[in-house]
Order: C-alpha cells, then structure tokens, then sequence
C-alpha cells in the first residue's frame, strides 16, 4: 500500500495536508478522501479501491502521535521496527472498522445506500516484532531458528475473564452489550464507541488481582521460524497469528522476525555477492601465481596473472548467497592488495636494492646499526 511505480509516497502528501497539520486537519482530509475513493462510489475501480487502502494507511499512522513522530524523524524506514509499526489492512472491512469512530456505518449508509446497521467484525490484536540473529553460513543454506518473544497470553488466575475467582462480567447496562452507542441531532445520526465499557460491552466490578482485569498477562513465548536461504539483512519474517490478542475477540496480530546477520572476518557482503580482500607479495604480483582462496563451502585455487595491480578484482561465478526471488547465486568477488613486509631480512633488503638499480628508483639508504654507528664515532675520536 501506499506505493507507486514500487515506492512508497509521503503520507503527508496522500492526505494533501503540511507536517504542521493538526489532528482535527488529518482526519477531515482522511475523511474527504476516504468519501471520494469509496469502491460503493467507484464500482470496478481497482485505482480507486487501492487510493482508498494508501489513504487509510496514512491516516493509519498520523493519527497515532508516537508513530507519526517517529515517521517525521526516520520517513518510511523508521516505522519497520517499530511492533504494529504500519497495519496491514487486509481487506476493506478492516478499514471501516479500524476508523469507525471517524466514518460511521450509518454515515456510509446515508451516502453509498448501505443498511443502517451492519454487524460489526472485531478488530485484530496488535502485531509484535523480534529479532532473528544469524551467521553468514546460515544465511547460505537456511535454517530453522528457535526465537523468544513476550506476548500477552489469557490470566491464568481468572482463565482469560479479568474477573477475581474467573466469574463473568457484567453486560454494559449503558450499551446493553453492543459496545456502540447511537447519537441522533437532526437528520445526522453518528454511531460511536461506548464511553462506559470502552467498546467491549462488558462492564467489571470485581477485577482479577493478578492482571488487573485485562484478562491477559505477558508471558515469553518459543516458537520456530523457517529462514530461506539467502535472506538479507532487515527481512521480515511473519509467523501468522503469533501476534497480540484482540482483546475485542477477533483474530489474533502476527508476529514479525526480523532478520541480522552477523559480520564475518573474511567476506564482506554486497547483495547476494560476496567480497574477500586476500594479501599477495609485490612478487606475487609481478611474476604471476596461483593462491588458495577461500569461500563459504571451502577452499578453491585462484590464478594471479602476471602485472595484477593494487585492488585488482577477480570474480568467481556463483560461490555468493543464493537469490531469494530467482535461480542462481550471486558471486564472490575476490580483491586483491600488496601485503608490504614491515620488517625484512638482510638478504630481503640486499635483493630488494638491487631490484631498486634495475629500476633505477630512488629508495631510502641504508640504515646503519646502532653498533656501528658507536665504532665510527669512537674511530674519531
């Protein structure tokens, strides 16, 4: 959602409003839009039904303070970490139920001739997210991972009913257990949350001491986690149903492993390539060689031909991580540098002056031993 030619567009944009925009400004613009785009008023319209789903989206996330300050901060971005960071709307049902205070059944009636009342879907718990941390081999094959994450689970004191002794609760006298009110001024007639029970129709007196009458506690939870081969850094795994209960009843939120991949001291990675910087002598280099090199699945011979220069790159084909979305895999990418001696031995340095006529270069003279410095000043004396 919210995307177009694959990127996402700016949710201040969408909903035609500045970042100063105060939430009053939001809703009514998320209000006109959500009217124009409606599929009752745009039959067949698949560009209509999808401005309607981006619109929602953005209302979605600018209404919520916490999230809109961290999306002014990080853009798109900063909201993929964040558990529920951007709901998922999976048909248009769960729009007008997750903005029912802001569009009510009987308002959309007035306009699309819709019936009046409409039995009302409870909504999904919230999503979660946790962290999947993996070496680069595993990041190769796939793997199964076990990963921990703390969820509220049913009061085991009460059995999920937030009522001491796990009694029942009480139907909302207010809304008589509907959970909605209806206001009437005029010919407007606007269907709203009910202010005694908070939506849920139940009403408790006696709350459960151990989870203060929510009816759940956190509790850690182990699942397994099927990682396909190849995964990048930031993929999000989902596991369905593994998310927050709906505390209205309905289905339950998903819970999102995000994928880490931990660094490896040879290869550093580039996509689906592979990069591993390998030493050679200036020997090595001028003359030509065949060195061992290393890749994820073992050891392999690499020619250096004669001339190879500082940085000089080499690639062999498909010993990089496979592709998620395709055949094949990416490549491993060898670079090479001249590994400089720090200390030489005296034929070393004998060779290597010589080497510096033939060149005819100018190189640093010899240094002169500590010792024989000492025999040359007391000769002079």
């Amino acid at each position: 959602m919210a995307t177009m030619a694959g990127k996402k567009r700016d949710y201040y944009e969408i909903l035609g409003v500045d970042r100063s925009a105060t939430q009053e400004e939001i809703a009514r613009a998320y209000r006109q839009l959500a009217l124009k785009y409606h599929p009752d008023r745009n039959p067949g319209n698949e560009e209509a039904v999808a401005k309607f789903k981006e619109a929602a989206e953005a209302f979605e996330v600018l209404s919520d303070p916490e999230k809109r300050a961290i999306y002014d901060r990080y853009g798109h971005a900063g909201l993929e970490g964040v558990p529920g960071g951007v709901r998922e709307f999976h048909d248009l049902s769960e729009i007008f139920e997750a903005f029912s205070d802001i569009f009510s059944d009987s308002i959309f009636a007035e306009f699309f001739g819709m019936p009046r009342t409409r039995p009302r879907r409870p909504r999904r718990g919230q999503d979660i997210v946790c962290q999947v941390e993996l070496d680069l081999i595993e990041a190769l094959r796939g793997t199964t991972k076990s990963v921990r994450f703390r969820r509220h689970e049913p009061c085991e004191q009460c059995r999920g009913t937030g009522v001491a002794g796990g009694a029942r609760p009480e139907v909302c006298p207010y809304c008589g257990g509907r959970g909605r009110v209806v206001q009437i001024g005029g010919f407007i007639r606007v269907e709203t949350t009910c202010p005694t029970c908070q939506g849920t129709g139940l009403i408790i007196r006696n709350p459960c001491s151990r989870c203060g009458g929510s009816g759940y506690e956190l509790k850690e939870v182990v699942r397994e986690v099927r990682v396909p081969a190849g995964v990048n850094e930031g993929t999000r795994l989902r596991l369905r149903g593994e998310g927050e209960p709906s505390p209205e009843g309905g289905p339950p939120g998903d819970c999102y492993c995000v994928i880490t991949i931990r660094e490896h001291p040879l290869f550093r990675r580039n996509g689906q390539d592979l990069i591993c910087e390998i030493p050679i002598t200036y020997s090595q280099a001028a003359l030509g060689c065949t060195i061992e090199v290393p890749t994820l699945e073992g050891r392999e011979t690499l020619e250096i031909p004669p001339g190879t220069q500082f940085g000089q790159e080499f690639v062999l084909r498909g010993r990089g991580l496979p592709r998620l979305h395709g055949p094949g895999r990416g490549d491993l990418i060898v670079r090479v540098y001249i590994d400089v001696p720090k200390k030489l031995t005296p034929e070393h340095e004998r060779i290597l002056r010589q080497l510096a006529e033939v060149e005819n270069v100018n190189v640093s003279p010899q240094r002169k031993s500590f010792f024989q410095k000492l025999r040359e000043y007391l000769a002079g004396q």
